[in-house]
C-alpha cells in the first residue's frame, strides 16, 4: 500500500515537473524569439520610457533619471535584442538539462523513500514479533 502511494506521488511530481519545464521552455523561447522583432524598430525601445499615465504618480526627477538611464543603455539593449533569437537554442538545452537533473532527483527520491518504507516495515514486523514472543513466554 505504501509503496504504491510512494510511486503515485513520485509519478505525480515527475508529471508536474515536466509540465512546469515545458511551460517555462515554451514561454521563454517565445519571448526570446519575439525579442528580435523589438530590435527591428527603434520606436519600440523608446517605448520603454515612463508611460504617460504613470508620470503623474512618480516624482519628475525619477522619471527623468529613468529616461536618461534607458537612453544611455539603448545601444546595449539593442545589441541584446538582436542576439536574442540566436540564444533560443541554448535556452532549450539549458531548460531540458535542468529538467533532466530534476527528474533524476525525483526518481532517486522515490527509490530512497521505497527503501525507507522497507526498513520501517521490517522494524515494525520485528518489534511486533518480539512483543508477541514475550507475551507467549509469560
Amino acid at each position: 500500500m505504501f509503496y504504491a502511494l510512494n510511486w503515485f506521488v513520485v509519478v505525480s511530481l515527475l508529471i508536474l515537473w515536466s509540465l512546469a519545464a515545458w511551460a517555462f521552455h515554451s514561454i521563454a523561447v517565445w519571448t526570446v524569439a519575439n525579442a528580435g522583432t523589438l530590435a527591428g524598430s527603434a520606436g519600440s525601445i523608446e517605448a520603454l520610457q515612463v508611460p504617460v499615465w504613470l508620470a503623474p504618480w512618480i516624482p519628475s526627477e525619477y522619471s527623468s533619471s529613468l529616461n536618461l538611464v534607458i537612453s544611455s543603455l539603448m545601444p546595449a539593449i539593442q545589441t541584446v535584442l538582436e542576439w536574442a533569437p540566436a540564444m533560443a537554442d541554448g535556452l532549450s538545452i539549458a531548460v531540458w538539462t535542468v529538467w533532466a537533473i530534476g527528474a533524476v532527483l525525483v526518481i532517486v527520491l522515490g527509490f530512497l523513500v521505497t527503501g525507507l518504507i522497507a526498513v520501517l516495515s521490517r522494524l515494525m514486523s520485528a518489534s511486533a514479533t518480539s512483543s508477541t514472543s514475550l507475551v507467549a513466554a509469560r
